[in-house]
């Protein structure tokens, strides 16, 4: 058993380490309170081509094992989570096209989006179906050679920068079970008819937007039918999930390595009493606490990556390495917080941010009890994990 990098994998984190420390982590605090958008760091992150993680070397992509995508979320998480953000629902709608699309839609989206010159996202979630995705309304009825698209989607990430943005719909309503009738289509910018009506309002996930987009009798061709085949849109998206669950817990691991970083800093440096406040062994035990289950989280994330790299299905492992990192963020950074005390609260220091990101981890790409349902319903019927 090997539980440490690779030589290529330990580079590779390096490299990512250092644009964090030199681009992201010197302007957080006030683009991230202002509301600015980070197009500066976006052009850097293209140019390091991490927007090609997920597309296959053919396409012009990394072709990255998911061991090195782990590793590139967890870095930027550890400057800024929102930036992480507008890499996480591109990679997993790349991802969705390489596995899935026909070659046609291949070598006409993949090339651009790994390079950054396209980028995209998921539109899955909907005012009344967030978790139960089989319970969606958008509909895409076929009319000759094209798909009219009728719905409303919510907290779509890259919303207004996405092209194109792959659409879950129900191409057929009546399907029993509801899965069989649902698809995906790839919605092109400035087609008419799709609208991002607004950006959604959030405490923290700054950085990023998160819309909301009304689809009003939008026409997509046919040849857009993400594999060519209607019906297999549910399959689509719950394969991209596990995946991206693997990115969420990575994020995870980045908000919560960061909390512990700044916890251990500023213990050496408050003095109380006339001694450093890491000396009292109350701040001792949160410490110890919060390396153990960073590192705890950060092993159960690679294993799932690793698996996945094998070409296993991971439902079990990304669910428990997305449920216990992201559970572990909310825990370090409330305790990071403690550690910090009156400053922790202060909106000068990063732990105020940290403390309002990592909330999201235990709600995306399905919430923490929904990920122990998938774990136990995996564990029952299928095969246990832990020999």
């Amino acid at each position: 058993m090997d539980f440490g990098l690779s030589e290529e994998h330990a580079l590779f984190r390096a490299t990512v380490r250092d644009f964090v420390d030199r681009e992201i982590r010197p302007v957080a605090i006030e683009w991230e309170h202002s509301g600015r958008y980070p197009a500066e760091i976006v052009e850097t992150m293209k140019d390091l081509g991490l927007f090609g993680l997920t597309v296959p070397e053919e396409y012009g992509g990394l072709g990255a094992d998911l061991v090195t995508l782990a590793i590139v979320f967890e870095e930027i998480s550890r400057g800024w989570m929102g930036i992480a953000g507008i890499l996480g629902s591109h990679t997993l709608s790349c991802f969705m096209i390489a596995r899935h699309g026909t070659e046609e839609q291949r070598r006409a989206y993949l090339p651009d989006l790994a390079t950054g010159a396209r980028r995209t996202g998921v539109a899955l979630t909907e005012p009344d179906a967030g978790t139960d995705l089989k319970g969606i309304k958008t509909r895409a009825v076929r009319d000759g050679d094209e798909y009219v698209i009728r719905g409303t989607k919510l907290w779509i990430t890259n919303a207004r920068y996405a092209d194109p943005l792959p659409v879950l719909v129900k191409t057929d309503p009546a399907a029993d079970p509801p899965q069989r009738g649902m698809s995906v289509l790839l919605v092109e910018a400035g087609t008419p008819g799709f609208t991002v009506s607004r950006d959604l309002p959030k405490l923290g996930y700054k950085g990023t937007e998160s819309c909301e987009v009304a689809l009003d009798d939008v026409r997509v061709p046919a040849a857009n039918l993400l594999g060519g085949i209607e019906g297999r849109g549910m399959q689509q998206v719950l394969g991209g999930l596990e995946i991206g669950r693997i990115n969420i817990a990575a994020r995870a691991v980045g908000i919560a390595q960061e909390a512990y970083d700044q916890a251990l800093e500023y213990s050496r440096q408050r003095r109380a009493f006339g001694r450093p406040i890491s000396d009292f062994q109350a701040i001792q035990l949160k410490l110890a606490e919060m390396a153990t289950k960073v590192q705890a989280s950060r092993l159960l994330t690679w294993w799932a990556a690793s698996e996945a790299d094998q070409g296993k299905r991971v439902d079990i492992e990304a669910g428990m390495a997305k449920y216990f990192a992201s559970e572990v963020a909310v825990e370090n950074a409330l305790d990071s917080m403690r550690v910090h005390g009156g400053m922790g609260y202060s909106q000068e220091l990063d732990i105020e941010r940290l403390y309002r990101d990592a909330p999201l981890m235990v709600i995306g790409e399905g919430t923490n009890d929904i990920m122990k349902m998938v774990i136990a319903k995996g564990l029952v019927s299928k095969r246990a994990v832990i020999d």
